[in-house]
């Protein structure tokens, strides 16, 4: 009798509660993009399957009013007092990113800041649209397409959309080499296209790949304060792999370290997605300022590159292609730039510049965050 109670019980709950199932298939649904299309599958499934367990009924993994669930336990710890989860995070990708391609040309880094224009353009895009200012800023900075960047500056200003916001911002990295290639296509003809740009790499000493993160995370912290924790712990993630004396912390930090915290990460990140909170139409309008952010940030640093080829001689113009690989999406961005140049001409190799604009957009979207941030702060509509 009491098994039965509890399936009556269990159906007197869905009957009830109509939006929990709607959560239960977007969790299948994010599971089913991480398996059969290999969208980002460490973050998108333990999302999926997050969503799914948050919406069961109580006690289950959130706890009830005399207990503390697990996934509630995380949340507080891992992101809500402490943005430790997404810091750490950043000590492993700091650690498998190679900046040679940046330092051996650094005009690259231009770009890193140009394919930011998407974040800004969608905060005012939001406003018009009736968002407080504080949620027009937290879903712009979906256009960087900087998961860890899109959390902490969600949670530090309390957005009420912050699962949205978490969601888009992983979704949108896995859907690059649907969307650039479109945004692309778009502000570009076939002639630019094809620019092909010889690539001599210059000598980067062991110094100066030593001395860079160290330098980057001085002027972070000067320009944008509220970015150095990000920029920090990116920058110190790739002084262990660069140091050369510290290889099993920086294979530990680029392995085991990054992926645990994936893990876990994308667990922690469905407290957000309870079906109160995560359905309605706020959240859909969140999700496609986040489209428009991203694409946007992606013509800004293709518009920037032609702008430049204007004031560049015939034998040193850009492909302004590599501008938009300029977004925070590594190496993924790098990848599609150079199967687009390959498909234009299969003589034209813009991997490493486009991986040196995609490295750039890796600080580029960290630093953009810090500002927006620091703009919150000086506007008192931060939380934390």
């Amino acid at each position: 009798m009491s098994e039965f109670q509890f399936l009556v019980d269990g159906a007197s709950y869905v009957a009830s509660n109509p939006k929990t199932v709607v959560m239960w298939l977007i969790g299948g649904l994010l599971i089913w993009l991480a398996i059969k299309k290999d969208f980002e599958p460490a973050l998108l499934l333990p999302m999926g399957f997050g969503a799914i367990l948050v919406n069961l009924p109580l006690p289950g993994v959130l706890g009830t009013e005399g207990s503390t669930g697990i996934v509630t336990w995380l949340y507080n710890v891992g992101i809500a007092s402490s943005e430790a989860m997404p810091l750490l995070l950043f000590v492993g990708i700091g650690a498998m990113i190679d900046f040679g391609p940046l330092l051996s040309n650094p005009r690259m880094l231009l770009f890193g800041g140009a394919a930011q224009f998407g974040i800004f353009l969608t905060v005012v895009l939001a406003v018009l649209l009736g968002f407080p200012l504080k949620e027009a800023m937290s879903a712009g900075v979906i256009g960087a397409a900087d998961g860890p960047t899109s959390i902490m500056v969600a949670q530090k200003m309390g957005s009420e959309y912050f699962g949205a916001i978490t969601v888009a911002a992983y979704s949108y990295m896995a859907l690059v080499p649907i969307i650039q290639p479109m945004a692309i296509r778009l502000v570009t003809t076939q002639k630019e296209r094809r620019i092909r740009m010889p690539y001599s790499p210059a000598s980067v000493s062991k110094t100066t790949r030593i001395l860079f993160p160290i330098i980057v995370t001085i002027i972070a912290g000067l320009v944008a304060p509220d970015s150095v924790a990000l920029v920090g712990f990116l920058m110190f993630g790739n002084l262990i792999r660069e140091s050369g004396c510290l290889d099993n912390l920086s294979q530990t930090a680029q392995g085991p370290l990054a992926n645990l915290i994936t893990i876990f990460l994308g667990i922690t990140i469905s407290f957000q997605m309870q079906a109160e909170k995560f359905l309605s139409v706020g959240t859909l309008m969140i999700m496609a300022l986040g489209l428009v952010a991203f694409t946007f940030d992606t013509i800004g640093g293709v518009l920037f590159a032609k702008v430049l080829n204007l004031f560049l001689p015939h034998d040193k113009k850009i492909n302004p292609m590599v501008g938009g690989a300029g977004i925070s999406a590594f190496p993924m961005s790098a990848r599609v730039i150079q199967k687009m140049a390959l498909k234009e001409d299969n003589q034209n190799h813009l991997l490493m510049h486009a991986v040196g604009a995609n490295v750039a957009g890796q600080i580029g979207s960290v630093v953009a965050g810090g500002i927006i941030l620091s703009l919150a702060r000086m506007w008192g509509l931060m939380i934390a």
